[in-house]
């Protein structure tokens, strides 16, 4: 029987067969959801081999492109993309340009 190690070390993240971070619950949890699909499928009557297309087709779905977004984005990759969607592009002012040149005078 195959044993897998899950070597965190001190300061780093959890990395499994290369997967790292939130990918790993990504990918388990993937694979879970097209599980418990395919069970409810099957129970309710659909034919085995559509269920068995399902099951095959999305599992490797999920594994693949859990694997190219760990590739392209890396560890905290899906982080940056929250932040750069929340940042706005650019700063909108409205304010008259003579405003921010108008000099204030302190009253003592």
């Amino acid at each position: 029987m195959n044993t897998y190690h899950i070597n965190k070390g001190i300061g780093r993240t959890v990395e499994f067969k290369g997967l790292k971070a939130q990918y790993l619950f990504f990918f388990a949890g993937g694979l879970l959801g097209i599980l418990i699909l395919v069970m409810v499928l099957y129970m309710t009557g659909v034919n085995s081999y559509v269920c068995l297309f399902i099951g095959i087709g999305g599992g490797s779905l999920i594994v693949w492109q859990t694997f190219s977004l760990n590739q392209k984005y890396g560890e905290y990759g899906m982080m940056k993309i929250g932040a750069r969607k929340r940042h706005p592009r650019y700063i909108i002012c409205r304010k008259p340009v003579y405003r921010y040149f108008k000099l204030k005078s302190k009253n003592l």
